[in-house]
């Protein structure tokens, strides 16, 4: 479950490349990219607190936008910093539908040594790809 940072394409934001042999495998590489955007190791983020997530979306990108924001929104609401996802999606009628039980804990800055804050994940140059090996998205967080 990869994912890169990429250094020439946002200039005051930050880029990722998150990759997985499964839509849930990017996701969750997604969503580990955006806490690792936010916390230098992401193994201080220790699995103390539980939380089921719950999104829908019309689309692909639109299910994996709306995830992100939910993490962030999360992070800002409840300071709630994740590092281990379980993810379930499923398509019925065009509309496709995410579980998720993410396991992480409150954020603290005397444990967590804090990069920068994530405001929202950004639409512009927003991609989620089927590949000959997976999946693949191209995210742009503000910051």
């Amino acid at each position: 479950m990869p994912y890169k940072f990429l250094e020439d394409v946002a200039i005051a934001d930050v880029a990722f490349e998150a990759a997985g042999k499964t839509m849930e495998e990017m996701f969750e590489s997604s969503a580990l990219a955006v806490t690792n955007t936010q916390v230098k190791d992401l193994k201080s983020v220790k699995s103390r607190v539980k939380r089921k997530i719950a999104v829908d979306g019309d689309s692909s990108e639109m299910l994996l936008f709306n995830f992100l924001q939910e993490l962030i929104f999360l992070k800002d609401a409840k300071l709630l910093l994740f590092s281990k996802f379980k993810i379930e999606i499923t398509q019925m009628k065009g509309i496709y539908k995410l579980k998720s039980e993410a396991s992480g804990e409150k954020l603290d800055m005397r444990k967590h040594e804090l990069l920068v804050d994530v405001k929202a994940v950004s639409l512009h140059n927003f991609k989620v790809l089927k590949t000959k090996s997976g999946w693949k998205a191209e995210v742009i967080l503000d910051v």
